[in-house]
């Protein structure tokens, strides 16, 4: 038993370290608010992990995961993935939860990280320095299969 309790304990105390590391909480938006894909209108890539979308008059502000460099080269065009269930649920939308993915024809898939909605003078602000912008008229007007 005295030999077990140490083990025990640096099990314990293992855990904890990593339990006390902070993690990155998702908040993805409400189905009323997520992008709807098939209502893009015009887009911008800011930097090679943020781009900005607008469908309609709402704008939104799209943080991906790990760089994406190619992302929106030429042929222009986003190409956004939602995750199977909201492929089946939400009608293909974009809300910033896990398994959401952006690609370009030349950029394999980059996990989406976050998406929220911002005002369309940050909307402006940003697309003033993108890299690379396009209109809805480059995506694809059907949802993706999965």
């Amino acid at each position: 038993m005295k030999a077990i309790l140490p083990a025990l304990l640096f099990v314990l105390a293992i855990g904890n370290v990593h339990a006390a590391e902070p993690s990155r909480a998702r908040s993805p938006l409400p189905a009323n608010e997520c992008i709807d894909t098939t209502q893009i209108n015009e887009w911008y890539i800011v930097d090679a992990r943020t781009a900005i979308v607008r469908t309609g008059p709402k704008h939104y502000l799209v943080t991906l995961q790990n760089d994406c460099p190619r992302l929106g080269t030429p042929p222009p065009g986003l190409i956004f993935r939602p995750n199977p269930s909201n492929a089946i649920v939400n009608r293909g939308r974009i809300c910033g939860e896990v398994g959401e993915t952006v690609h370009s024809r030349y950029q394999p898939p980059c996990a989406i990280e976050s998406v929220s909605r911002i005002d369309k003078a940050r909307f402006k602000q940003l697309g003033e320095h993108a890299t690379r912008h396009g209109s809805g008229a480059e995506l694809p007007t059907a949802l993706p299969a999965h």
